[in-house]
């Protein structure tokens, strides 16, 4: 048996496949989640601006447009970035996995699938995610780091660290982002303005200087190897 959630929160399933939809659809229900369902990607959009879910179970092959492309536009949009996303699909690919982790999905579950298996990783990525960083106003807080997004400011543990614009913005992105892979070329596009296609070590560089101006907070910065960086959404123990 499933832990019920601690609170109701609302999942999204995403499928152009009626069965697919409904047998999720009664898993998550029965695991005490309240559902909503879409067909494609424009209805998805749509229920994520207007609902707010606190994960979306995305499958990749959708009418008019892809499931990636889905992924890209929530991460776009100051709306609905945050939302946690599992991608549910029939390719097994791993180029198509790297793509979907690079653009942001918080995990990646292939068909045939375990209505178990799809629950309890609902359950671990809302439990990675929805623990995260308390939000005050235009305040972040993990941990010991505390980054004011109005004063541009970032401290740990109550020292103010002396941080370029670059480093606080790609800083920032991270953190607004936590929990989640970012690609080198995604924050190369977000944070320098760069086509992603750019071949360039200056992200590792300026991680690397981060970390170090970071001192034991830089721990929260992890290399994903192979795809990118993430800012862990909860801190270790004494961060």
């Amino acid at each position: 048996m499933n832990p019920a959630p601690q609170s109701a929160d609302r999942i999204l399933v995403v499928d152009d496949e009626p069965e697919i939809v409904a047998l999720v659809a009664y898993h998550l229900a029965k695991s005490g989640y309240r559902v909503s369902t879409a067909a494609s990607g424009q209805d998805a959009l749509e229920l994520a601006r207007r609902e707010r879910p606190s994960l979306i179970v995305l499958d990749l092959m959708l009418p008019g447009m892809s499931g990636f492309d889905v992924l890209e536009q929530l991460r776009a949009e100051e709306a609905t970035r945050d939302i946690a996303v599992l991608m549910l699909t029939a390719r097994r690919e791993e180029p198509e996995r790297i793509r979907g982790l690079s653009l942001g999905a918080d995990d990646y579950l292939t068909k045939p699938f375990s209505p178990a298996e799809l629950v309890l990783r609902v359950a671990a990525i809302l439990r990675r995610t929805g623990s995260a960083t308390p939000t005050t106003g235009d305040a972040l807080v993990i941990g010991s780091l505390h980054i004011d997004r109005a004063a541009m400011s970032v401290s740990v543990g109550g020292q103010l660290v002396d941080l370029t614009p670059t480093e606080f913005k790609l800083l920032l992105t991270l953190a607004e982002r936590r929990g989640r892979v970012q690609g080198r070329g995604h924050l190369l596009e977000t944070v320098w303005e760069a086509a992603p296609d750019i071949q360039t070590r200056t992200v590792d560089m300026h991680v690397q200087r981060l970390r170090t101006k970071l001192g034991d907070a830089g721990d929260l910065i992890e290399t994903v190897r192979g795809f990118g960086y993430r800012l862990r959404a909860t801190p270790a123990r004494g961060l």
